[in-house]
């Protein structure tokens, strides 16, 4: 049971990098994000979201087909919203994360998983309504799924103890 104004009653669920999630009841949903994205959808008419956490761009090999991977984690979210009743075009999208921090990888993974998501959600026609990508610095998310309000929390180091349940050095 939720309140009346469907605020979440439980405070949070840390997604994991390489994991999708969905509820049909409201609550937040958090994580935290280097050169990875997380792509959240949000139905507007049933007023229910979930949001994936992927570190790489994408995936041929089927073998290797897991969430993981951005063309396999944002299609899967895509599925999983429409089988549990969405439409396309009730969903929007928000993408968040992608940084690259130069001292840690000359390769710059977070462009390319921006690039994937934006791509996919084009292609199945689904607006995206707000980015937060890019840059140097990590972000810690917070997604309300009743309401669709995210919380973008930016931190130049991230800590062992940016994670729920925040233990340690808080």
């Amino acid at each position: 049971m939720h309140k009346q104004d469907n605020t979440p009653l439980s405070l949070d669920y840390l997604l994991k990098p390489g994991f999708i999630y969905l509820s049909d009841k409201p609550i937040s949903i958090s994580t935290v994000l280097g050169s990875s994205v997380s792509v959240c959808l949000f139905d507007k008419k049933k007023r229910i979201g979930g949001m994936n956490h992927f570190q790489l761009p994408e995936t041929t090999d089927r073998k290797n087909s897991t969430a993981i991977y951005g063309n396999v984690a944002t299609l899967a979210l895509i599925r999983m919203m429409i089988s549990n009743g969405s439409k396309n075009k009730h969903l929007e999208a928000q993408i968040f994360g992608g940084a690259h921090n130069s001292a840690l990888s000359h390769i710059n993974v977070g462009t390319n998983n921006i690039r994937t998501a934006r791509r996919i959600l084009n292609n199945k026609k689904i607006r995206i309504v707000s980015e937060d990508v890019g840059g140097e610095i990590g972000r810690k998310i917070i997604f309300n799924t009743a309401t669709c309000e995210i919380a973008v929390l930016k931190a130049k180091n991230l800590r062992q103890s940016d994670w729920y349940p925040y233990e340690s050095d808080r």
